[in-house]
């Protein structure tokens, strides 16, 4: 089977449509199509915000395609439960990691003196 059927649960963790709509698993189908409708909007007008979503797998682009598919996914009711299933019971997404800061001075200084440097 090397093609996709429209019934077969998506395969990647990061397809899951309720992450790429970025919305919870208890939301209604009129919340879904909302958010759907924001997004692709967003998506149209080139708004940052829109172009990433969270995953469990680190950030992924969000196109309209992959929008339009997770509304689709979410409109079939056996389609929807295994994707709520595996949303549930996926680890918290990973959000790109900010990079580390350098501790300004006053945090070296307490830290200095905390050790027991003397200036």
């Amino acid at each position: 089977m090397t093609a996709a059927t429209p019934t077969a649960p998506s395969t990647s963790l990061a397809d899951n449509p309720f992450f790429v709509l970025g919305i919870a698993t208890d939301a209604s189908r009129i919340e879904v199509e909302r958010e759907a409708q924001k997004l692709l909007g967003m998506l149209e007008l080139g708004f940052a915000d829109a172009a990433i979503y969270a995953t469990p797998l680190g950030p992924r682009a969000r196109t309209a395609e992959g929008v339009r598919a997770a509304v689709a996914a979410l409109r079939d009711p056996q389609r929807r439960l295994v994707a709520e299933l595996w949303a549930r019971h996926a680890p918290p997404p990973r959000h790109a990691a900010a990079p580390p800061r350098e501790p300004g001075p006053a945090v070296r200084a307490g830290l200095r003196r905390a050790l027991g440097w003397r200036p």
